[in-house]
């Protein structure tokens, strides 16, 4: 039987984006923090949909898009601040902040 030739993914990401701390690994780094935050946002709407017993098609109904606009935000796809509000708002959400950590929360809604 062969053996299997493993890489570490660091040795991957060194190879393909850079070092740590270089430009391009950087945006990279970027880029994936702000996916993981996005799709957990697009969680959290499907968690409170769904508690709800509500389809997509539902909530939709509710803040005037189509399902599949729905499917999308609950996926981390083309969620702005502005269409966060009105998904919140829709599920029963009715004050929101963040937390901008040494420049203090901002109230969102």
């Amino acid at each position: 039987m062969a053996q299997m030739n493993l890489t570490p993914l660091d040795d991957v990401l060194d190879k393909h984006f850079g070092k740590v701390g270089t430009p391009k690994r950087d945006a990279f780094e970027s880029d994936v923090d702000g996916a993981l935050h996005a799709y957990r946002l697009g969680e959290a709407i499907k968690k409170a949909r769904i508690e709800q017993n509500l389809t997509q098609e539902q909530l939709g109904e509710r803040i005037g898009v189509k399902r599949a606009q729905i499917s999308r935000l609950e996926r981390g796809y083309s969620i702005t601040i502005p269409t966060m509000r009105r998904v919140f708002k829709a599920l029963g959400v009715v004050t929101a902040t963040i937390d901008l950590g040494i420049a203090g929360k901002v109230a969102l809604w």
